[in-house]
């Protein structure tokens, strides 16, 4: 699970070189897109669910964006894209892809409705955080202004 958080990290910065995030931001990129993944191996392994813990994953990755977009005055997308990253389902959609070219079309209706139904639940958690008031991100924030 170290070594998981440990990669979840890695790539979560690396995908905010790519996504041209300021340096100072690096580590609250990092640390959004760990602690969706440590949320999303803790729900998966107490429910068996992958939909109900990329649900809970995605909500502490809004969360955590919000609340680090309000503490450090930057936008939100700064900390979400890159946070996001480790829970989008992008093995589904390759091998979606890989099946429509092979015609099994079987495999192609499984693959397809998991990865789609992944992207739903987490465009859901994104737009319940979103609707909460900014008072809660601005308490959160001046929380985490010593970070």
């Amino acid at each position: 699970m170290i070594l998981q958080l440990i990669s979840a990290f890695i790539g979560t910065v690396a995908f905010s070189v790519l996504f041209n995030v300021r340096k100072k931001y690096f580590l609250y990129c990092g640390i959004t897109g760990t602690s969706g993944w440590f949320v999303y191996l803790m729900v998966y392994d107490f429910t068996s669910g992958k939909m109900i813990a990329n649900f809970f994953a995605a909500i502490m990755v809004m969360f955590l964006s919000r609340t680090f977009a309000v503490s450090k005055q930057c936008p939100l997308t700064v900390f979400l894209i890159p946070g996001i990253f480790p829970l989008v389902p992008g093995a589904g959609i390759y091998y979606t892809a890989y099946e429509i070219t092979q015609s099994q079309f079987d495999k192609v209706l499984m693959n397809g409705m998991d990865t789609i139904q992944t992207a739903v639940v987490i465009a859901l958690a994104i737009s319940i955080i979103i609707t909460l008031p900014p008072v809660i991100f601005r308490f959160t924030g001046k929380l985490l202004k010593w970070l």
